[in-house]
């Protein structure tokens, strides 16, 4: 099947990357713009975009993907089937209904929709999630699913380790919506939850919550965005991995200073008067 390719971050480069060794690679990637990272803003290309051009697919990074320049290019490609995973910005009309849109998502829908799934699993101490293959609709992750896997969230899962077995799944459920065209059933209005966006007091731990709720927070952070802790001076200390002790308490186990690099937690405490 003739696709074309919506997708941004890590997991959905990896996606690409086992869509791409099929009948159905795509015929055009299409990912947002390089954005300036890090200290020296630099500008940076999503991962998206450094996979397709190691791949040599073709690659637009439009500025606007609903708008007509963009829409023009999908469209000279002729997909019979776009294919979104992690893309990062809303598609609105005309292009939403141009093309049949198929959305890998990691979770069991309709729980945690939205834009931060796995993070918000492992936050709320769910025992399992999965990913779901649904098309795109106008709603926020509410169109009909045909294709859904359950995989257990283990106690010591942090994000990385998760999304890994995620993306395998996605990929392996992605492969077989697009090879058997397997029917659409609308999602369950019962049960629905939406995974918000990561804010900066998300990644800020609660000294008044539990060492289990703080720690599931350091894990579902770990290692793409970081948790973090509040210092006395009004700066944040960098936690890297931590964990919950039967006394109730947080044993803090790598951390990251201001400006410094991960280490273990033991040796910042020499380093500070601990």
């Amino acid at each position: 099947m003739r696709t074309v390719y919506l997708g941004t971050s890590d997991f959905a480069a990896a996606i690409l990357a086992r869509l791409a060794d099929t009948p159905h690679r795509p015929a055009l990637v299409v990912t947002r713009p390089d954005r300036p990272k890090g200290r020296g803003r630099k500008l940076q290309s999503p991962p998206v975009a450094d996979l397709a051009r190691v791949l040599g697919l073709p690659l637009d990074q439009p500025q606007d993907v609903n708008g007509d320049e963009a829409r023009e290019r999908i469209a000279q490609a002729r997909p019979e089937a776009i294919v979104v995973c992690a893309f990062g910005a809303l598609i609105k009309e005309p292009l939403l209904s141009d093309h049949e849109m198929l959305n890998v998502h990691p979770s069991l829908l309709p729980r945690w929709r939205g834009a931060a799934p796995v993070e918000r699993a492992i936050m709320a101490g769910d025992r399992e999630t999965g990913v779901a293959i649904m098309r795109l609709t106008e709603g926020l992750d509410s169109g009909p699913v045909c294709l859904m896997e359950r995989e257990t969230i283990r106690d010591d899962d942090s994000y990385g380790s998760l999304s890994l077995r995620l993306q395998d799944i996605g990929a392996s459920l992605l492969i077989r919506a697009l090879d058997e065209r397997p029917p659409f059933v609308e999602q369950s209005q019962e049960g629905i939850t939406y995974a918000e966006k990561l804010t900066a007091e998300d990644r800020t731990l609660d000294p008044d919550a539990t060492a289990i709720e703080q720690e599931r927070v350091v894990r579902a952070l770990s290692p793409h965005v970081g948790a973090r802790l509040a210092l006395d001076d009004g700066s944040f200390l960098g936690v890297r991995a931590a964990k919950a002790r039967e006394d109730g308490t947080l044993e803090l186990i790598e951390v990251q200073p201001p400006g410094g690099r991960p280490m273990p937690y033991a040796d910042y405490l020499r380093g500070h008067g601990g």
